[in-house]
């Protein structure tokens, strides 16, 4: 049996807008405890461009710039069996209580998954006709071969969710 790898806690507070809901972390950010620590992992790149945020390996003020735009961000799977890093390799998955975070945060509006993994997740917890909207977004992984331009593309949607 293979060991047993646990999600982060969300990062949210109660501004939180719009939540992103990733699979589960990564081999480089579960030895990191950071969300999206792989290095050519392109999520941060990608959300600090979108949220006209200067580009920083600081953790800490990643996730501040989150919170000062109102962003949650957490993972679609609570607990799971896997080899590596990819998805597809995920056994044994246990749902985080998506549901239960978004009675507790009810000023969330969108929720926007990094992923097919995530999305395919999240309408199986929350149904997929659920009260807000749920959108796929292209994973930001470095196994994702897509161009960071057509990723970031994509990812201009939150921008519709700003007030």
């Amino acid at each position: 049996m293979q060991n047993r790898i646990f999600s982060f806690p969300p990062v949210i507070d109660k501004n939180a807008e719009i939540l992103i809901l990733g699979s589960i972390p990564g081999v480089k950010s579960l030895e990191k405890q950071q969300y999206y620590a792989h290095p050519q992992n392109k999520f941060w790149k990608i959300i600090l461009e979108l949220l006209n945020e200067e580009f920083t390996e600081e953790y800490s003020v990643r996730i501040a710039a989150l919170k000062k735009h109102h962003i949650a961000l957490w993972d679609v799977i609570d607990s799971c069996e896997r080899k590596g890093s990819l998805d597809s390799e995920i056994k044994n998955e246990e749902a985080n209580q998506i549901e239960e975070l978004l009675e507790e945060y009810p000023n969330i509006r969108a929720i926007f998954c990094n992923g097919g993994k995530s999305y395919k997740n999240v309408q199986k917890v929350l149904g997929k006709n659920f009260r807000i909207p749920i959108f796929l977004l292209p994973s930001t992984s470095p196994l994702h071969t897509v161009s960071f331009e057509k990723k970031f593309e994509e990812w201009k949607k939150i921008l519709e969710f700003f007030q």
